[in-house]
């Protein structure tokens, strides 16, 4: 994402390398510097290479003007692949990486993009619906948050929104993607709202988009999971199940993992759509989407029961029965499987086995999924309540109620937990104690689920808008990055080792 939270900057970003030569010296050849991969979240790495500078000579590389590492060339004036680490306060955007030489008489620039997206319905794998890398919105601004910029699709917006770079290159705007109950998956420029693209299927996307690779995978009532180009909304391939599909597909390890009210759990390859596995539950219809961690898949079924299986093989590995419906998606952390149940409850399991460790009653249905974080597990039940559990004994923390049934999942970023309510409003709350924070109505209530991604929280209402809430852009603002130094200003931290 080369522009930071739609602040209004936009960095001046080439999808080259900024070579240049200082005038402290002469050079045979220009120095080059770059990155791989082009982008990265805070605290995530990337590999810095250069060439063209002196054989066997000192070289300082500057993350915008903080040296973080002291490298070494070759007898050819190269460095190659050496991991930096980005640091955790960098804010999402276009970041300046210089490679100046010890001596001062060469330097080349690149820029690698700071992100901190979210790629698919929950997070990551294992799922948490928790960002651990989103630095710009917190408890102590999120309550100056308002409607950046909306997008009116033509039915309900009961998808979840992705946000995703679509091609993982330097210069490359963030998308959003979402799908619609007028049959299309939409695609959006994070910073403008604008539309990409759009791609039509044959009934309602309430299945919610996950994006890897340059692909975006989301799964239709007309029965298909599709796989579109994500840049550009070319249909790569589609699968066709036997029923409607309004679980969320996940992304792991090249293999997509889906089910569909057929009763049956997909795996597929992510690159060509051909099936790898599939298992027939136990007669029951999937709504949940699956989660994968430790090489295990673990979905819920309308048996009732969240079943578990080998995510290589499908070979089945446990099951436990709830005593109603478990539309809710599962999270996993620590080796505990977190899920929700229409018999009112909060399931705890252990993920190897399935044995129950403990169990928390709410006041109605859970279709919500959890969230998962710092110990604490989140979830909204239909009695009009978000509660924040003790994630190793269940005991209850906080609660907060809402005017309406809370069927849609929290997102935690940063001390703030997300979540939409039937009330028609989405409420942003201390993930500590429960104290609002914030809040914003819609036109209808949200089943939506929200995202938390560069500084901005995305979510879909069932009035038939997708809205992107975030700080409004002021002059001057401390979350644009800085800008591009000039390489004969930066100083060398002398207390610098040779990196590795």
């Amino acid at each position: 994402m080369n522009f930071t939270n739609v602040f209004g900057f936009r960095a001046a970003v080439s999808t080259l390398a900024l070579a240049l030569m200082l005038t402290l010296g002469q050079a045979a050849t220009a120095p080059h510097v770059t990155t791989s991969p082009f982008t990265a979240p805070p605290t995530g790495t990337f590999s810095v290479s250069g060439s063209g500078f002196a054989a066997n000579t000192a070289v300082d590389i500057y993350f915008d003007t903080t040296d973080i590492a002291l490298l070494a060339t070759n007898a050819s004036g190269d460095f190659k692949d050496s991991v930096i680490t980005v640091p955790a306060s960098a804010v999402p955007g276009g970041h300046y990486i210089t490679a100046v030489s010890r001596n001062g008489d060469a330097a080349a620039q690149t820029v690698v993009d700071v992100q901190t997206s979210w790629s698919q319905f929950n997070w990551g794998t294992p799922a948490k619906r928790y960002n651990p890398v989103e630095n710009v919105l917190s408890t102590a601004n999120v309550g100056g948050m308002d409607v950046l910029w909306s997008y009116t699709t033509g039915n309900q917006v009961q998808s979840s929104p992705a946000v995703a770079n679509p091609n993982s290159t330097p210069g490359g705007l963030d998308y959003v993607y979402v799908g619609s109950s007028d049959d299309k998956l939409y695609a959006f420029f994070a910073d403008t709202g604008n539309l990409a693209w759009s791609a039509t299927t044959g009934n309602e996307i309430q299945s919610s988009p996950a994006v890897a690779n340059g692909v975006v995978y989301v799964g239709s009532l007309d029965h298909n999971l599709y796989a579109y180009s994500a840049q550009t909304g070319g249909l790569l391939w589609k699968y066709t199940t036997g029923d409607q599909i309004t679980s969320s597909p996940t992304v792991a390890n090249g293999v997509v993992y889906v089910g569909s009210h057929d009763d049956t759990l997909y795996a597929l390859n992510a690159a060509t759509g051909s099936l790898l596995w599939s298992y027939v539950t136990f007669t029951a219809p999937i709504y949940s989407s699956p989660a994968v961690a430790n090489g295990v898949v673990y979905v819920g079924t309308e048996y009732p029961a969240v079943e578990a299986y080998n995510a290589t093989t499908g070979a089945f590995v446990w099951a436990y029965q709830t005593f109603g419906y478990v539309q809710s998606s599962p999270a996993v952390a620590n080796g505990v499987v977190y899920v929700g149940s229409e018999d009112t409850n909060l399931y705890a399991l252990n993920a190897r086995t399935g044995t129950l460790l403990w169990s928390y009653a709410t006041g109605n249905q859970v279709n919500s999924s959890p969230a998962v974080a710092n110990g604490v597990v989140y979830v909204g039940s239909n009695d009009k309540n978000l509660y924040a559990l003790n994630a190793r004994t269940g005991a209850l923390l906080w609660k907060y109620t809402t005017g309406g049934e809370v069927s849609s999942s929290p997102a935690v970023a940063n001390g703030v937990v997300y979540v939409g309510s039937d009330d028609n409003n989405l409420y942003a709350l201390d993930a500590a104690t429960g104290i609002l924070l914030w809040s914003a109505s819609t036109g209808n209530q949200i089943n939506s689920s929200p995202t938390v991604a560069n500084g901005v929280v995305y979510v879909g209402s069932n009035d038939n808008n997708l809205y992107a809430f975030g700080i409004p852009p002021v002059e001057g603002s401390p979350f644009a990055p800085p800008p591009r130094p000039d390489p004969a200003t930066l100083r060398p931290d002398l207390t610098l080792k040779l990196h590795p």
